[in-house]
């Protein structure tokens, strides 16, 4: 029996290196918008505008025509920003053929509907069964060949085991799972949380503050994560504290870094121009806050990201706001 088709749509960061792996276990083929970094990986085996010059692998393949990406996949792959998703599958639709099994790599959540991406995935193409893979993963160094995990969550445990063979490699480890929900929510969450910890590391706040943020975050998450149908011990694991400490702490973190400029005075707009990359826990923290009054979720530090991306307060007054709370029950109180 042939191997399946991997088709990657997608030519960011993660995108790519999801597709570097991909490709050593099976023929893989990549999406993006871009002719010139089709181009470039077709001919460099480089992707130079998000990776810098790390070679990817030689028999990966590029096309900008997205007909001929997803017409020939037998495994699809959803790796574009949030806000392009329901587009991009729209397009892709009329392609497609059924039964054709979709794995999500983006981490937001939609603006407007507050849907998981998984949700706009079954709206638009109904049939095709779904998941999501998330976990602490820097893309550079997946492409560099570290060592690290994910988990690959599906509705049907069979079809996980079945696509994590053609999405791992010695040293990428992909475990799986049947939470979606709960891994996909983990991964869109966390990002808000990393704007919350960079807003520290920029003014300097400490190790001690560092920790205390991400620790809190963590319930933060957990609690609206389980309210809105995930397990609660997925996120004790890869996609939630795992992927949560990778993307606070990490030098290359997008959304770490956006928490930073703001706090040394920088605006959003000078930020995207310097990332060239979407951060989505920028796009994210108006719906993560919607979706907490919506489930009667507190949210403290994710309420201080909101407000300092969406409503104007300056960063220095976020830990001023987070400290007036009294402490209660560490697991059973509701106060930060």
């Amino acid at each position: 029996m042939r191997q399946p088709k991997v088709t990657v749509l997608g030519g960011g960061s993660w995108g790519t290196a999801v597709a570097s792996v991909a490709t050593r276990n099976t023929e893989t083929l990549l999406w993006a918008r871009d002719a010139d970094t089709v181009t470039e990986l077709n001919e460099r085996h480089t992707n130079s505008r998000y990776l810098d010059d790390l070679p990817l692998h030689p028999r990966l393949r590029a096309t900008a025509d997205l007909q001929e990406a997803v017409e020939t996949a037998d495994v699809l792959v959803l790796g574009v920003p949030s806000h392009a998703c329901r587009a991009v599958l729209t397009e892709a639709a009329d392609h497609l053929r059924p039964w054709v099994p979709i794995v999500s790599l983006v981490k937001g959540l939609e603006q407007g509907t507050r849907s998981r991406i998984t949700d706009v995935v079954s709206e638009v193409l109904p049939g095709h069964p779904v998941g999501v893979l998330n976990g602490p993963n820097i893309a550079r160094e997946i492409v560099q060949g570290y060592a690290a995990a994910a988990t690959l969550a599906m509705p049907d445990h069979h079809l996980a085991q079945s696509l994590q063979r053609l999405l791992s490699s010695k040293l990428y480890r992909v475990y799986t799972s049947t939470d979606v929900t709960g891994v996909e929510v983990a991964g869109a969450l966390k990002n808000v949380f990393a704007i919350a910890t960079g807003f520290g590391d920029g003014l300097e706040a400490g190790d001690n503050t560092r920790a205390m943020v991400i620790t809190r975050s963590l319930r933060e998450l957990s609690r609206l994560g389980v309210a809105m149908g995930g397990q609660e011990r997925t996120f004790s694991g890869l996609s939630g504290m795992g992927d949560l400490i990778a993307t606070c702490t990490s030098p290359h973190s997008r959304n770490r870094r956006v928490g930073v400029r703001l706090a040394q005075g920088r605006t959003l707009e000078e930020i995207a121009a310097e990332l060239k990359q979407v951060a989505e826990g920028v796009k994210s923290s108006s719906v993560v806050m919607e979706l907490a009054d919506h489930h009667g979720v507190d949210m403290r530090i994710a309420h201080e990201v909101d407000a300092v991306i969406n409503h104007g307060q300056p960063v220095e007054h976020t830990y001023r706001g987070l400290l007036r709370e009294a402490p209660s029950h560490e697991f059973h109180g509701d106060a930060w």
